[in-house]
């Protein structure tokens, strides 16, 4: 029989886990749930006769793939995948998929609600500035970058982006001026949302260089990864450019050095872009109907490893 199971240290919300669980009985399949689990051997021991796994933030690492010897499908709950070992699933023959698209619309919230209280002197009293006429540039326009442009323009910003794996005619589409380099987008837009994964390749290079060619009064939001940003690099800009503002959903590593950078950072306390009652369902439910179409049919759409 096949068994999926939901594997989450920091759960689904109970309507998130009932549709889940729902989608997997009525594909003919066994459900089985590890929640607020305290030590990874209780995961390991989980996921032994494990057909199929939905995870959110949740570690998968090689241990855990070697473990589970009936283990043909891993879903990560959520766009990015970077606590998947994608080699270590395609050298056991599991294919690992994402959930695109399903926590955009969170994110893009997140990423607005933030820029604006940081707009707004966060409501301290005192006069701050509005969004309205400001440029903004997108550094990476997929599903939650289009989102982003969709709300940026409802409140009346000037939308650039910078994606050089989507066409510009597709960003022109939408109403977006696309920009020819990262160099270009940051010089240009006042306030910068960032969408980038974390690869070997984007680690740490949002760094001095390209920050400090960004106009007064920048703004860097990032709602994608703490390893991106060299976190070094950005205190030095915080402290050569008072002018400077960083909002991020993750805390960075160093978050203690910002402190005297008073109210020009603001830094969730856990990563929040998915945080929403919809997206928490969305994200789930899509990772379940993936597994059964997967399973049943074969459909490797969303497939991220090789």
């Amino acid at each position: 029989m096949t068994k999926v199971l939901v594997a989450t240290e920091k759960p689904f919300a109970k309507a998130a886990v009932d549709q889940i669980e729902a989608v997997v009985k009525e594909a003919g399949f066994d459900f089985a749930l590890l929640e607020k689990y305290a030590d990874k051997a209780e995961l390991l021991e989980a996921v032994k006769d494990a057909s199929a796994l939905i995870v959110r933030s949740d570690k998968v690492t090689s241990e855990v793939i070697e473990a589970a010897k009936e283990l043909k499908i891993v879903v990560r709950a959520g766009a990015g995948y970077d606590n998947l070992d994608l080699e270590a699933c395609t050298a056991n023959n599991v294919v690992a998929m994402n959930t695109p698209g399903q926590n955009s619309n969170a994110v893009a919230e997140l990423a607005f609600g933030m820029m604006i209280a940081m707009a707004r002197n966060a409501y301290n009293g005192t006069a701050g500035t509005e969004l309205k006429g400001k440029k903004i540039g997108i550094h990476a326009y997929g599903n939650v970058g289009l989102y982003v442009a969709k709300i940026a323009q409802g409140i009346g910003m000037d939308v650039y982006a910078f994606d050089p794996f989507v066409d510009d005619a597709k960003i022109k589409a939408d109403g977006v001026t696309p920009v020819a380099s990262v160099e270009e987008l940051y010089s240009t837009c006042q306030y910068v949302s960032l969408h980038i994964p974390a690869t070997p390749t984007t680690k740490e290079s949002i760094n001095f260089d390209l920050l400090s060619k960004m106009p007064k009064g920048g703004v860097l939001v990032n709602t994608a990864r703490k390893e991106v940003i060299h976190e070094a690099e950005m205190i030095k800009l915080m402290m050569e450019r008072e002018d400077f503002c960083y909002i991020s959903d993750i805390a960075p590593d160093n978050k203690e050095d910002f402190a005297p950078f008073g109210g020009r950072f603001f830094f969730t306390p856990k990563k929040m872009g998915a945080q929403t009652a919809e997206a928490n369902i969305n994200a789930g439910v899509a990772a379940a109907n993936q597994i059964a179409d997967f399973i049943k049919n074969g459909n490797e759409t969303f497939k991220v490893n090789k």
